[in-house]
């Protein structure tokens, strides 16, 4: 989905963003909510939450009925579960 914003003139201009929040579900239950600032659009946002992603978990599969399929957070607290860009 491309946001768009009507700009003064008529043409229209990407949405600007200014934050990324990256969602975490820790083991204790807690949802955790971490700001990045951020500048740039829609799009860099998204490969910017991509990277990050990347950078702070890492995919697992079934372990032994020790754990399910997902982005666990590479500090051991919990599972990664999205950004949002704001």
């Amino acid at each position: 989905m491309i946001a768009l914003l009507n700009g003064a003139n008529g043409n229209t201009i990407p949405w600007m963003i200014k934050e990324l929040i990256v969602i975490a579900l820790l083991f204790n239950g807690e949802l955790s909510l971490v700001s990045f600032p951020f500048e740039g659009d829609m799009h860099e946002c998204f490969a910017y939450g991509d990277e990050l992603r990347e950078e702070l978990s890492t995919h697992r599969w079934v372990e032994e009925d020790i754990m399910k399929s997902g982005w666990y957070l590479n500090e051991g607290i919990g599972t990664w579960q999205g950004f949002i860009c704001k």
